[in-house]
């Protein structure tokens, strides 16, 4: 992905090799977002974690072994065969360095769990810089309402008008940064929002604003930045 500046923000993603399920249940999810907690380090991985499944309350314990980390962690979501991260960059080669641990480690885990050998995802991940300030807007509702694929599999590609199902499930889905920046405690420890509360203001004018962009359903904003394809 050539030389990383620091300061810098990317959005990541990946998905599993031959688009199979990389979360097979919730302790996987738990233990992908564990990864994100304790590789954010210059550290090596430590072998006895590539097995270990910490339960969701205790998610909020866990810190981060460095004072430094590598990345900032802006948002993100977990869907069954992929992820989206939004990251800034601290460290020289940080998100390189942060995505190999993650990658591996977390792939370590899932094959000795479920017995399997070989790559879970596909290849290596995709990233791509957020320059405009328009993408600092959109690109965290665009990953924030990704979970709709799971209720309504073509939002990305009409409208879907505010329901109460729609947004009692964004507001109820563990998996993403959602309920953080709608004001609800999730995993907080995990996240950097300086930036993006700044970006937003308020717990409401973020709420207010996935919700005009849900209406809208506009991915014409950041389509440079969509990497799913």
């Amino acid at each position: 992905m050539g030389q990383q500046t620091v300061g810098e923000i990317y959005h990541i993603y990946n998905r599993g090799v031959e688009k199979r399920n990389i979360f097979m249940r919730d302790s996987d999810r738990i233990r992908f977002l564990y990864s994100l907690l304790v590789f954010n380090n210059m550290e090596g991985a430590d072998s006895e974690r590539h097995s270990f499944e910490p339960k969701m309350s205790k998610l909020s314990e866990v810190e981060l072994r460095s004072e430094t980390p590598l990345v900032k962690i802006l948002a993100f979501v977990l869907m069954p065969n992929h992820y989206h991260l939004m990251i800034e960059r601290v460290e020289e080669n940080g998100i390189t360095e942060f995505m190999r641990k993650v990658g591996t480690g977390y792939t370590n885990y899932f094959n000795k769990k479920y017995d399997r050998v070989g790559p879970l995802f596909q290849g290596k991940f995709k990233s791509v810089i957020v320059k405009e300030q328009q993408h600092f807007i959109y690109l965290p509702y665009y990953i924030h309402l990704n979970p709709l694929s799971l209720i309504e599999p073509e939002w990305k590609n009409s409208k879907i008008l505010k329901n109460k199902e729609t947004l009692s499930f964004l507001e109820n889905y563990p998996w993403s940064s959602h309920m953080d920046y709608s004001g609800r405690a999730n995993i907080p420890n995990l996240l950097d929002m300086n930036f993006l509360n700044e970006v937003f203001g308020s717990h409401e004018q973020y709420q207010s604003g996935i919700v005009e962009w849900l209406e809208e359903s506009s991915d014409k904003e950041i389509k440079d930045l969509i990497l799913e394809n």
